[in-house]
């Protein structure tokens, strides 16, 4: 098992529980305590977990499922995808945005991906992502209005009651996500509940979402519902995508496009 992969089943692991012991997880992956306790350092170092003796938990009192990693994102899984099958993929759904449009990119490492095919474009980004709006600083065509709320730091993400009430008065052509699954029979998923609430309010404000996850995310359930496949008009994947799954969401309704 790649390193990236044990320790996204680490943080998957101690998220659905709220706690986990060392040894524990050890017979769950199948290697050495002392390797769990390298992860659960890095993870804590990363801000996503925080360690006790002989284990780990996740802190509740804001965020019963944790800060998130991103719009459906998780950190630990997003660092096991290139950067140049993101970048395949933030290029090709550029191509779909056209100029004059207003648009929603939440924040992910997905997402940020579409950041440099914009920059020279006439359009208005709207945001909760502090990274999304930062990269986009030099933009002069680029008009960025960022939504406020909780900041949550791991991804540098604004979240909760004030970001949704900044979208009331908003309408935008086209809502720009990432996702910690797409699954053909459940939609899209994320990795923490608190991802819910908020974006399926946002899905009012849109008359288009478009998802951007790698091959590694389809067929993946994540434990809550960001949106059905009756909501989401567009996919962009890359080329080593499952061709059983691609045609599943196809038949959904979906139009899946392709990074080569």
């Amino acid at each position: 098992m790649l390193v990236p992969d044990r320790r996204r089943r680490v943080l998957e692991h101690v998220h659905r529980e709220g706690t986990a012991q060392v040894e524990h997880l050890a017979r769950l992956l199948g290697v050495s305590a002392w390797t769990v306790r390298r992860d659960l350092a890095e993870l804590e170092a990363r801000g996503l977990l925080r360690r006790a003796r002989g284990g780990a938990y996740v802190e509740s009192a804001t965020d019963p499922a944790g800060a998130p990693a991103g719009e459906g994102e998780d950190r630990a899984a997003a660092e096991g995808v290139s950067a140049d099958v993101k970048a395949r993929i933030g290029a090709r759904a550029a191509q779909q945005l056209p100029d004059g449009a207003t648009i929603m990119v939440l924040a992910g490492s997905t997402t940020g991906a579409l950041l440099p095919h914009l920059v020279r474009r006439r359009l208005t980004v709207v945001t909760n992502g502090l990274e999304i709006a930062h990269g986009l600083r030099h933009a002069a065509d680029v008009s960025v209005l960022l939504l406020g709320g909780y900041l949550h730091r791991d991804q540098m993400t604004l979240l909760g009651p004030l970001t949704e009430a900044n979208m009331a008065d908003l309408h935008v052509d086209v809502i720009v996500a990432g996702a910690y699954g797409v699954h053909p029979a459940v939609g899209v998923t994320g990795a923490k509940i608190i991802q819910a609430g908020y974006q399926h309010g946002m899905l009012r404000h849109t008359d288009a979402l478009m998802v951007l996850a790698d091959a590694s995310k389809l067929g993946r359930r994540g434990p809550t519902v960001l949106a059905s496949l009756d909501d989401v008009d567009t996919l962009v994947t890359d080329s080593a995508a499952a061709p059983e799954i691609v045609e599943q969401v196809s038949a959904a309704g979906v139009d899946v496009l392709v990074a080569e």
